[in-house]
């Protein structure tokens, strides 16, 4: 029987290791079950969805609602990590971030990530994302028509000129991340939706919607809010799209 133990642990251990290798990267989402609920309902969605895509795509997909993850020893084994509905509170947790990123670790980010103002006191989060700062957002969630960017882009080149995204509650940012020369914006809001909302309106301005800091390997996208963001088999392309890309390309 003890035999039998030892062999089973080994096919088990050798069956592990084989799967971690023939991955083409590994990834560790970030998520919290103590956020507002809709942003909860996406991270759910999200997990499922990724964990199919890592099926197609070959990569590894493992989640955690432990922020304290968030350090140097656990982020050395991941070549890129996403936050799904929440972001880094500690200072402990930042510092860890900023030198994943500085050494070429990778970053999908989704909507409420990338939320900052005047109480976050992490200037160089805001460097990171483009200098932008959360000025305001539509209310109630809409769908909207997004414009790409960019077609030739892996992350956008199966996707229309245009098209409906779900139902969603859109950031605004001042400064615009555009005007940054380090920002490659891929996707941006359509003017053709102002004014936008009905309780909160957003009435003109240049919303971009999905863009990348080209000094890092690094990729944030506006959805994430509420539980219609995967059912449009287009964005969901995008998606999938987005997480590899980020996994797959080498720091510059």
């Amino acid at each position: 029987m003890r035999r039998f133990l030892q062999i089973f642990l080994a096919l088990v251990t050798f069956s592990a290791t084989a799967y971690a290798q023939q991955s083409k990267f590994r990834v560790l989402a970030f998520y919290s079950e103590t956020v507002e609920h809709d942003h909860v309902d996406f991270a759910h969605q999200a997990i499922q969805f990724y964990t199919e895509a890592a099926k197609r795509d070959q990569f590894s997909f493992e989640t955690t609602t432990r922020w304290d993850d968030m350090n140097s020893e656990k982020l050395a084994g991941y070549q890129m990590i996403a936050w799904l509905d929440d972001f880094p509170h500690t200072p402990q947790q930042r510092s860890a971030f900023e030198q994943y990123m500085e050494h070429g670790g990778g970053w999908l980010g989704f909507h409420i990530a990338a939320y900052n103002d005047s109480g976050t006191k992490w200037p160089w989060f805001v460097s990171f994302l483009g200098g932008g700062v959360f000025y305001g957002n539509n209310w109630p969630p809409m769908p909207v028509t997004i414009t790409v960017d960019d077609p030739e882009h892996p992350v956008t080149r199966r996707l229309p000129s245009s098209f409906l995204s779900p139902a969603n509650e859109w950031y605004i940012w001042r400064p615009s991340p555009r005007e940054n020369k380090d920002v490659k914006v891929l996707l941006t809001l359509s003017p053709s939706n102002y004014p936008l909302g009905m309780k909160d309106v957003v009435r003109s301005g240049d919303l971009p919607v999905m863009w990348t800091n080209t000094r890092f390997r690094m990729l944030y996208m506006n959805m994430g809010h509420g539980d219609r963001i995967f059912t449009s088999d287009i964005q969901n392309r995008l998606m999938e799209d987005a997480m590899v890309w980020v996994g797959e390309t080498n720091h510059r």
